[in-house]
């Protein structure tokens, strides 16, 4: 029935403020009225329509995607949006050019670019009178951007860079909007001054003529091809750029940090040389960012669902269980909920997008086969999201080089006090002898005692990572062959930061009713979960007895009874749409079975009774006839 909210049940179980609670989530009352008003305007608007995407062929997939582009471009225009246009390309909720030019093009620019530059490429860029991307990946290299093989010669002749792709692994290839739209890219090259290498900078290249888009003369640009996934991330035209001897005027290497002289002289400004990787890190953030909003996703789709299939468990012919009732499905995904909210308040790009990734999966397959629908919105959902993974750093590369951030610590521990994320390590002779003192399950509901925990382990296995280097000849050997152990350690350095830092988000005065003690619920259930699923670290450091990680397990156990009566409310907090949740599974009314039955017949498939083919090939097979099909 239309109308009927068949979860009003489980949203009247709440024990805190919803409304709240969403203020909470958003930031702030501004933030989520920002939030609702654009989230409103898309879900309201058919140009944003997006269930059909799936069934579409790539051309006109593409050719879809430009066009709600351009639909979003002019409402930014026509209603003046500014701070408001994120949040718009937000709920459009679909990969294209727009998110490499806003979010990757324009940061370039604005923080490698010199005041002369800004000038003159930031008003083209911010009207859209040229499109930019961002061409630092090739073929051959991602995560090892010092090892990127495009060159950029400087030729004093004639004031000009020659860029130029000497070998097929110099090709670019992936970065987004570059395929067929972009007219412009910031490229990172290999500076070549005199004959001599000068590091990896970023060059402003036009790519296209700006009259009939055509690709500019000794530029080869186009599509890498279908990627994985349904509709997914093939909305994004990534692309492949080769380069054959191009000139580019001097002007155009993006100079804040370096700069080359007319007469070929390189000059270090005072600006820090780890501006040229500034883009990376602001990207990283957002991807951060984007994390906490797959996953919420997902495991509101997850938990809805959950609180409306019904399996098992019918007594006297009455109601069968709710799925949601079962420890085995709370245990899976009541972590999930509560790693949503803790990526929220903070997160670390190696281990909340890996987090993310395998929880968008786990929310699949809570959802049993249903979940496998696109129609569940989970599978799109996913083939989005996990080239996170990947992009702007493979995760076990920057694990690793936390990991070896972590061992120069411990290694100058002696004669430099640690600062910032590694401060703990200032007190590593009490963290290595002092072990757990919790004597009860209720004993770990103490922030101090978990904090204790997370940094004991990450201290213990980063000075025995240190120690076992020690006793290499060339660290650098020693640092492949303990590799494993390396990214081990970082990760618990990464928990060790979520986990104090949320803990630290609830010293703050969150008002609502019930808000604050839900979200410590959802802290304590993030930690011990934690605890339980890396138990092997904390019992094999020597920090905890068997004994107190098994009173840790029975108080998560015990935690995912409380969270129970609020599960519902908690993803309602979120405050998505159903358009932006795009899921039959999730909606917001739980009217689930109808839809399904009725988004089925809208499948091409069923346009006939009889399948295109049968006649030709399968009434053949029927009559007994094949031999003289036309196959």
């Amino acid at each position: 029935m239309e109308g009927v909210d068949y979860l009003s049940d489980e949203r009247q179980k709440a024990q805190f403020d919803v409304e709240a609670m969403k203020v909470a989530w958003a930031g702030s009352p501004q933030a989520l009225q920002l939030s609702n008003r654009m989230a409103n305007l898309v879900a309201n608007d058919p140009a944003f329509e997006k269930f059909t995407r799936p069934m579409m062929g790539r051309k006109e997939l593409l050719k879809n995607t430009l066009r709600k582009a351009a639909h979003g471009w002019k409402l930014i225009v026509d209603l003046r949006l500014t701070e408001e246009a994120k949040w718009l390309r937000l709920y459009i909720d679909e990969p294209a050019y727009t998110d490499l030019h806003w979010g990757m093009f324009i940061p370039a620019i604005e923080g490698q670019g010199t005041e002369e530059q800004k000038k003159k490429w930031l008003p083209l860029a911010q009207k859209m009178q040229i499109i930019g991307c961002y061409a630092q990946t090739e073929l051959g290299h991602g995560s090892n951007v010092q090892g990127l093989e495009t060159t950029a010669t400087f030729d004093p002749q004639t004031d000009e860079f020659v860029m130029h792709s000497p070998t097929l692994t110099s090709s670019k290839w992936w970065p987004g909007g570059l395929g067929k739209v972009s007219t412009h890219a910031v490229v990172y090259a290999r500076l070549i001054v005199g004959g001599e290498f000068h590091g990896v900078h970023g060059f402003i290249v036009q790519l296209r003529s700006l009259d009939d888009h055509s690709p500019l003369a000794g530029i080869t640009v186009g599509d890498i091809g279908m990627k994985f996934g349904n509709g997914a991330y093939n909305t994004m035209d990534n692309g492949v750029l080769r380069f054959d001897h191009v000139r580019i005027p001097r002007n155009q290497m993006l100079m804040r940090v370096t700069q080359v002289t007319k007469e070929g002289k390189i000059m270090q400004s005072n600006v820090p040389r780890q501006l040229i990787y500034g883009t990376m890190v602001y990207v990283r953030q957002t991807i951060v960012a984007d994390a906490s909003k797959a996953l919420s996703r997902a495991v509101c789709i997850a938990t809805r669902y959950s609180a409306v299939r019904r399996q098992f468990g019918s007594r006297d012919g009455g109601p069968e269980t709710q799925v949601i009732d079962y420890k085995t499905q709370q245990s899976r995904l009541f972590p999930l909920l509560a790693s949503a909210y803790a990526f929220r308040f903070v997160g670390l790009k190696s281990i909340t997008t890996t987090a993310t990734a395998d929880g968008i999966e786990e929310c699949r397959k809570l959802c049993g086969g249903h979940g496998y629908l696109v129609s569940s919105g989970l599978p799109e959902l996913f083939a989005v999201y996990i080239p996170a993974c990947t992009y702007e750093g493979d995760n076990v590369v920057l694990l690793l080089q936390v990991a070896r951030f972590l061992v120069k610590t411990v290694s100058e521990l002696g004669y430099k006090k640690p600062v910032g994320t590694t401060a703990y390590m200032g007190r590593v002779a009490s963290l290595m002898q002092n072990n757990c003192a919790v004597q009860t399950a209720e004993g770990w509901l103490n922030p101090g005692a978990i904090v204790e925990a997370f940094e004991s382990r990450a201290a213990r296995m980063a000075v025995r990572c240190g120690r076992q280097l020690a006793e290499f000849e060339n660290p650098e050997e020693g640092f492949a062959e303990l590799s494993i152990d390396l990214v081990e350690a970082a990760v618990a350095h990464c928990q060790l930061i979520v986990v104090s830092k949320f803990i630290e988000k609830l010293q703050q005065d969150i008002p609502g009713k019930g808000v604050k003690q839900t979200l410590e619920m959802l802290c304590y259930v993030y930690a011990l979960f934690l605890l339980h699923k890396h138990q092997g670290d904390f019992l094999a450091t020597g920090y905890l007895t068997p004994k107190q990680a098994s009173l840790a397990n029975d108080q998560l156990r015990t935690l995912y009874s409380k969270v129970r009566p609020n599960a519902i409310a908690l993803v309602d907090s979120f405050n998505y749409t159903d358009h932006y949740l795009g899921s039959i599974l999730g909606r917001y009314d739980g009217n689930v079975y109808p839809k399904l039955y009725e988004a089925a017949w809208k499948d091409p498939l069923n346009d006939s009774d009889v399948v295109d083919g049968f006649h030709e090939y399968v009434q053949p097979i029927l009559k007994q006839k094949l031999h003289t099909a036309k196959l």
